[in-house]
């Protein structure tokens, strides 16, 4: 949900990455909601295949982060565009919070996926300019750090966005700072390595048809399309349980 210009031209294969990004998560939310009123076995997306689909689809968000941090800032960091959008991140992480607390109760969003992309793209603007051992090797330790023996020290609400308490409510969605800054240092660190390759430079003289700049048309308005994507879907599923119990 990161926007980058490099080289002077827009990259629609990072637009059609996220476009893709968005249909999975779309796919699993729409499963989450036919599970939630009844229409499929209780538990689903609990079990199996689809936790590590959730995993993924959140992995592929922040990868593209890190990769876009990087293109948008790689000559230097452009505040003026940067805190715009950290702005506009954190206010609708902040009202996924007050919606799913008035929702959900006591499984309400304390910290999750815009919460990390806000908190992430700031963290991620100390790498950019370290050395790309030095970010993997980062990445590496914050994907491991959760799984070190933990402390009650840590269970506090107001270190829950951590991600190394013992004990963690349930909740909607948790995506904490450990591990989950991890994709976004791998992505800086794969976006360094390719624009040394030049495969930036390679993408940005690709230029799509009608068809193509359609498909990468979501991927543009990620942030949005998050945004009204849930209650849309939702909403389809109650008038349909609805319809369906006449």
């Amino acid at each position: 949900m990161g926007q980058a210009r490099p080289i002077g031209r827009r990259i629609f294969a990072l637009d059609h990455a996220r476009s893709l990004a968005l249909l999975c998560m779309a796919v699993f939310h729409f499963t989450f909601d036919l599970m939630l009123f009844g229409h499929t076995a209780p538990g689903l997306v609990f079990s199996g295949f689809w936790p590590w689909f959730a995993r993924g689809i959140a992995s592929s968000f922040l990868i593209l982060v890190g990769v876009s941090l990087w293109l948008a800032h790689r000559d230097r960091i452009h505040w003026r565009p940067f805190m715009r959008r950290f702005v506009m991140v954190s206010f609708a992480a902040l009202l996924i919070t007050v919606a799913t607390y008035y929702a959900m109760g006591a499984q309400f969003i304390r910290w999750g996926i815009l919460h990390m992309i806000a908190a992430g793209s700031l963290i991620g603007l100390a790498f950019l300019r370290l050395p790309v051992l030095a970010v993997l090797v980062a990445a590496v330790a914050a994907f491991a750090a959760p799984h070190y023996p933990k402390t009650d020290l840590f269970n506090h609400a107001s270190l829950l966005w951590l991600g190394l308490s013992t004990q963690i409510p349930q909740m909607m969605d948790y995506e904490p700072i450990l591990p989950w800054l991890s994709p976004i240092l791998f992505g800086i660190a794969f976006a360094r390595l390719a624009d040394t390759a030049g495969l930036w430079a390679s993408l940005a003289r690709w230029q799509p048809g009608p068809i193509g700049r359609a498909l990468a048309w979501p991927g543009r308005h990620s942030l949005a399309i998050y945004l009204i994507h849930q209650p849309v879907l939702f909403g389809a599923v109650w008038a349909y349980t609805l319809w369906m119990n006449q």
